[in-house]
């Protein structure tokens, strides 16, 4: 089966396996597994911060950087197509006391002018805004790389007011790769970043947040708040030192296969999709042909070994390259495609 659903089915890879086997081990919750250690500093430096915190996962990389960044009754502000809005069961709001408050995603950017007015002067009838966070690569939206010079304005308009800013960096690495530029460019001037080393770097588990050492430490006691004190974590740490080290480079051949992809989504009939928006791993393309829902789309795709993902309640379907997916498998679910779209 050929599974494009999503760049998190990935299986790690031998050497992930071997340095998992091998891994020197200590209890982190004490701060004693050299492994985890080594990964956080690692990691920290490699996106230009103080210091890192392994975490289970994206979501709980979030939350612990919104309850970090954040009082009780504050609000953050979003992009309507944001993960953190979108994908993490209310957390913000359920656990922290935290109100969205999502702006119009213009291909996962803010208009500056909507977010200045989504800022209020000091009002005891209105909630403070305690938190700006943006999302790169932009998942909803395609894939979106955003550059620094975006990133930048809205960071600035951040500062001007005062507010922290969070980065949900689960791609940033596939940012960076097609962008051209070290990692450090998108992501050393938010006050917190999260990343996955799952994903496209394929590591079995986890995320890492980054941020300055007091950030970290008050994070560590959130982690702790929301069960992700993993003792001997070392385990998981190893394979995202690999992720680090030998992943990066070959997001590369995910962002040509899913270009090939895309292209030739656009040539068949009965499907459309904006090629500008696919950057990076991810195509996002929509079914236009009368009578043909994604559900029997989907599974015409199934029946003939491909797997791609929907957006419910949408007519739009989701397809990622990751490690393990080859240019041959592209050019398999290709011609799947041309029959689903014949039958």
């Amino acid at each position: 089966m050929i599974d494009l659903r999503s760049d998190t089915v990935t299986l790690p890879t031998p050497a992930m396996r071997k340095a998992m086997y091998e891994a020197e081990l200590g209890d982190d919750v004490l701060g004693e597994d050299p492994t985890v250690k080594r990964l956080e500093e690692m990691a920290a430096e490699r996106l230009g911060h103080e210091a890192g915190l392994l975490v289970t996962s994206g979501t709980q990389g979030n939350l612990v950087c919104l309850l970090t960044n954040t009082r009780r009754g504050d609000a953050v502000i979003c992009t309507d197509q944001a993960h953190i809005y979108h994908y993490e069961v209310g957390g913000a709001s359920v656990v922290g006391g935290l109100i969205y408050k999502p702006l119009p995603s213009h291909r996962g950017m803010f208009d500056l002018g909507e977010l200045e007015a989504a800022i209020p002067a000091e009002n005891v009838h209105v909630p403070r805004v305690g938190l700006i966070a943006l999302e790169n690569t932009q998942n909803r939206d395609g894939g979106i790389a955003l550059t620094p010079e975006q990133q930048d304005t809205v960071i600035a308009v951040a500062r001007k007011h005062n507010i922290p800013t969070h980065l949900d960096g689960a791609r940033v690495f596939n940012a960076s790769v097609a962008l051209g530029i070290d990692v450090k460019r998108l992501t050393q001037s938010f006050t917190s970043v999260t990343f996955c080393l799952s994903k496209g770097l394929a590591a079995p588990v986890g995320s890492v947040v980054c941020g300055s050492k007091t950030f970290i430490a008050e994070a560590r006691r959130y982690r702790k708040m929301l069960g992700g004190g993993m003792r001997q974590a070392g385990v998981i740490a190893a394979a995202g030192i690999v992720a680090l080290t030998e992943m990066v480079n070959r997001l590369a051949d995910d962002h040509a296969n899913a270009r090939l992809l895309a292209e030739a989504i656009a040539e068949t009939p009965g499907l459309s999709i904006d090629l500008s928006t696919v950057q990076t791993n991810i195509v996002v393309f929509q079914i236009v042909r009368a009578g043909l829902t994604p559900t029997e789309f989907l599974a015409r795709l199934k029946r003939d070994g491909v797997l791609m993902g929907p957006f419910p309640g949408t007519t739009k379907i989701r397809a990622t390259t990751h490690y393990g997916i080859e240019r041959g498998d592209v050019e398999k679910a290709i011609a799947a495609i041309r029959r689903a779209m014949a039958g």
